[in-house]
Order: C-alpha cells, then structure tokens, then sequence
C-alpha cells in the first residue's frame, strides 16, 4: 500500500511540475518503504517510464508534445543515463544521499531566490 501511495503522489506531482521521480518518489521509497539508495532509483526510473507514458499521451492527445524538442532533450538524456548510471554504481551509498539533499536544497533555494 505504501508503494502504491509514493507512486500516486509521484505521479501528481510528475504531471503538475514535470518531476517526480527523482525529487518525490526517490526520497519516499528511502523514507517510508526503506528501499536501500541504488534500489529506490533503479525503481524510480523504472516508474518514471510507466508515469511519462501515461502523462505524455494526455499531452499528445491535447497537441502540446513538441516531438523534435522532445528528441533532442531526450536523446542525449538517455545517453547520460547510461553514463549516470554506470558511474553511481562507483559512489558509496551515503555520499549518494548527502550528495542529492545538497542537490535539492540547492535547487529549492533558486527557484525561490528566481
């Protein structure tokens, strides 16, 4: 039930702002279902496939997917995927940790600060 609660509040959240799975779903499947760092994102990328699916075919339905910006975001996205991937295998877990709450909290202040 806990999973089903982080991927609907992943999932508004996902289709309100554009984010979801690395600033909701990540720290929720830490905190409150207690997957271990790698496991929480491997599962949260996976769940962000399902969740744009389902929210770009809202979108597409309203004409609003620009399809070459799309491909030019998401193509070389995927490639730092791969390269993100691979290179968090190599950092221990708490740097992980501490390294994404600076992230956010870094991001948190510029956006407020915009």
């Amino acid at each position: 039930m806990r999973l089903v609660a982080i991927g609907l509040v992943a999932g508004v959240f996902s289709a309100f702002f554009g984010v979801g799975g690395g600033i909701v779903a990540v720290p929720l499947l830490i905190l409150v279902a207690g997957l271990p760092e790698r496991a929480a994102t491997a599962t949260s990328l996976m769940a962000i496939a399902i969740t744009a699916t389902a929210g770009v075919v809202v979108y597409a339905y309203r004409g609003e997917v620009e399809l070459g910006y799309a491909a030019l975001v998401g193509l070389p996205a995927a490639a730092g995927a791969l390269a993100g991937s691979a290179w968090q295998q190599r950092i221990r877990a708490s740097t992980l940790t501490y390294g994404f709450a600076v992230l956010l909290s870094v991001l948190g202040v510029w956006l407020l600060a915009s």
